[in-house]
């Protein structure tokens, strides 16, 4: 082995590590969640294709799931929350690498991007609906971005809501800043996971998606950060620029949360209470600490 590549073994390992903060289960518990997806989302409401959307949520809901993340442990919290309160809830799997069984979001984002448009067209389809409202964790908050803004998604989607999106990318507190000192790291990122090297701060992917302005007409963006978020960083960079874009603040909600990225996906109900004011803001109620009690 060269010399630069065993030191870079380790480099990339803690790089693998960082982005594993975005997957809410153990390795047992994703292979468990997921033999048994077909059969637990069914039964619950959760991706039932007979599903369809009443008067007073008129739109299907549709969850994106975050780097090394997957269609079932990413949603364990936030989609029966959505379900109980009668939406029609769905996900889907993206960004999957030949040989990586349950860790997705690790494809170019481009590609994952045209499967969240196939998702939705058929999502869509079997609920009769004109239009479906997205919600995000991490990369699953950025991505669909992409669908809105080349991929003719605005015309098909509501309204857009992150959970810690890496919306202008991520250092993943510095470790990004080192690549250079590495000759060949970057490559070998981009060849073996893409997905990862697409939202490092500055990336091909993120100036393109980035250029021209943050939003597309006619969708509702809502990004909900928190200031403890240990892998988008600065966390600031979760933020939106645009006319029809709200910015919230985890903390400025409740003081006392101390949700990082993974919880404020995976079981932060004050987050969840935000989501849900986000679809359906006609009967938004406050958001405080007491959220995390409803």
């Amino acid at each position: 082995m060269l010399p630069w590549k065993r030191v870079l073994r380790p480099f990339a390992a803690l790089l693998l590590a960082a982005a594993a903060a975005t997957v809410p289960a153990t390795a047992a518990h994703a292979s468990s969640a997921t033999e048994t997806s077909a059969t637990a989302t069914s039964s619950s409401g959760w991706n039932d294709y007979s599903c369809k959307p009443s008067a007073a949520h008129p739109r299907p809901v549709v969850l994106v799931h975050g780097t090394l993340g997957n269609s079932v442990d990413n949603w364990l919290g936030l989609a029966p929350y959505l379900e109980a309160r009668g939406y029609c809830v769905f996900s889907l799997d993206y960004g999957q690498l030949p040989g990586v069984p349950l860790f997705h979001g690790l494809g170019p984002i481009d590609k994952s991007a045209e499967q969240l448009a196939a998702f939705v067209g058929k999502v869509l389809t079997a609920t009769g609906a004109a239009k479906a409202d997205l919600v995000g964790h991490s990369q699953g908050g950025m991505m669909p971005r992409y669908y809105l803004k080349f991929l003719g998604g605005a015309a098909k989607v509501n309204a857009l809501v992150g959970l810690a999106p890496d919306n202008h990318g991520t250092t993943l507190s510095g470790l990004t800043n080192l690549l250079p000192y590495f000759p060949g790291a970057e490559e070998l990122l981009s060849t073996a996971t893409p997905g990862l090297a697409d939202q490092i701060a500055g990336s091909a992917f993120l100036a393109k998606l980035n250029a021209g302005g943050d939003t597309v007409p006619g969708v509702h963006y809502t990004v909900i950060a928190t200031k403890y978020d240990e892998v988008v960083t600065p966390w600031r960079g979760t933020y939106l620029s645009g006319s029809d874009v709200d910015n919230v603040l985890l903390q400025d909600l409740c003081p006392l949360d101390l949700s990082e990225h993974v919880a404020i996906g995976l079981s932060d109900r004050i987050a969840f209470h935000e989501v849900a004011n986000a679809l359906d803001p006609a009967h938004a109620t406050a958001t405080t600490c007491a959220s995390a009690l409803s």
